[in-house]
């Protein structure tokens, strides 16, 4: 493993940064949007059934809409609104991990051009043999950025798409819940 980091020379500190905050988002957003602190299931089955008094049980997304829905608005477009701004909310830092997934695959590449660039600027233009040295350090460069920057991409893309798709599943369910909340908003609705 440190021949690994020593081979990936500079390279080795802009990786270990997107390293570093592409796991902190993925641990962050993993517990972040877990079910029951988007939709509990006491809270969601309160809703369907027409018991929306008390949504201080639990600090989720959707007592949150329902504390606005019972405090400040009923109207369903300032509910849709309210709703937007707590996807926002879910969203906050899945650009990091897309700038994290294009960024460690590219400063990969770098890494490989200079390793590459290293390997041919120590070969000697009267035998066009290169550098035992400059050919080792080179092709390491070259191996190792390609590695790590691939390394730290994909699971950083795995979880971008995970996150992403639980994202819309929520919306959509959210969606559901403000529909039933307009329900029962009308003067007429049956519970």
């Amino acid at each position: 493993m440190i021949q690994i980091i020593e081979g990936s020379g500079v390279f080795i500190y802009p990786l270990g940064l997107c390293s570093i905050l592409g796991i902190f988002v993925i641990f962050e957003r993993g517990i972040s949007l877990r079910l029951e602190n988007i939709l509990p299931k006491a809270l969601v089955d309160k809703v369907i059934a027409g018991q929306i008094d008390d949504p201080h049980q639990s600090e989720s997304v959707l007592s949150r809409i329902l504390d606005f829905f019972n405090h400040r608005s009923q109207e369903v477009d300032k509910i849709r609104a309210f709703t937007n701004l707590e996807v926002n909310r879910m969203e906050r830092g899945l650009v990091i991990l897309e700038i994290v997934t294009g960024a460690a695959p590219l400063l990969g590449l770098l890494g490989t051009v200079t390793g590459l660039v290293q390997v041919f600027a120590g070969t000697s233009i009267e035998t066009g043999i290169p550098d035992q040295t400059a050919f080792i350090t080179g092709v390491a460069l070259a191996l190792t950025t390609t590695m790590i920057g691939l390394t730290v991409a994909i699971p950083s893309l795995v979880a971008y798409n995970i996150f992403q798709r639980r994202i819309d599943t929520y919306t959509v369910q959210l969606d559901a819940m403000i529909e039933r909340l307009h329900s029962l908003s009308q003067p007429n609705s049956k519970l």
